[in-house]
């Protein structure tokens, strides 16, 4: 199974990855509520979270540049909004909107990026985000993984079937096509076994953590420190 890059970065070890992710939840929401509220002409301000979410990165031992490359994702569509409000002659609002929605990802991809999936969710839950939501979201981080190792499997297959494939526009997107269908119907029958599989093994509708969340004073220290800073680069 392939498993994508932020999930490998979030296996490493540094002090980040370390930290409780309850603790980095709270300091990503006192992050996004400050960076929220920020004037969109606090230039200086905007500077300073940039630095320290760079800092926050090369902490993680997380690659720089991979970092920022995979958040200008979310440029797209702040560009779009920011574009409109620089039509309509506020063009501070315009700069502040695209700074602060990419800062945000930035923000969201350092969490992510130094806590597994499954302890994150783990921290959501404790933290007491709905259960539900929880479930939903751990269901789709696995079967997100079968539809990836499904669709690895018809491209090897496919490989071995065509050589170096046909050049010719029309087969090529009638093979994709055909490819597609059958990618979702060996994924669908393929989670069916699996949903048997855990109900087989009685599962309760929880997820059980393989490794239980420990609240340390480190970690408080952490979460107050890093909460008491934004506050103090926001008021000044």
């Amino acid at each position: 199974m392939h498993h994508v890059l932020v999930d490998q970065w979030s296996q490493g070890a540094s002090p980040m990855h370390a930290r409780d992710p309850r603790a980095k939840v709270v300091a990503l929401v006192a992050f996004l509520v400050v960076l929220a509220t920020t004037a969109p002409d606090a230039f200086a301000t905007l500077a300073i979270d940039a630095a320290l979410l760079a800092a926050g990165i090369l902490i993680a031992r997380l690659p720089l540049s991979g970092v920022l490359l995979r958040a200008m994702g979310v440029l797209p569509f702040s560009l779009t909004f920011g574009l409109m409000s620089w039509m309509a002659g506020d063009r501070v609002r315009a700069l502040g909107l695209v700074e602060k929605s990419y800062l945000s990802t930035v923000a969201v991809l350092l969490l992510i990026g130094t806590t597994p999936l499954p302890r994150l969710l783990s921290g959501l839950a404790a933290l007491g985000t709905p259960r539900l939501l929880v479930l939903l979201a751990q269901f789709l981080y696995r079967y997100l993984f079968v539809i990836s190792e499904q669709a690895q499997h018809l491209r090897l297959a496919a490989l071995c079937r065509q050589g170096a494939g046909t050049k010719h526009r029309r087969s090529r997107f009638r093979a994709a096509a055909g490819a597609l269908s059958v990618l979702f119907a060996r994924s669908y029958y393929r989670a069916e076994g699996i949903h048997r599989a855990m109900l087989a093994r009685a599962f309760a509708g929880r997820f059980a953590p393989l490794k239980p969340l420990r609240f340390r004073a480190s970690d408080a220290v952490f979460a107050l420190a890093t909460i008491s800073f934004f506050i103090l680069v926001r008021v000044e």
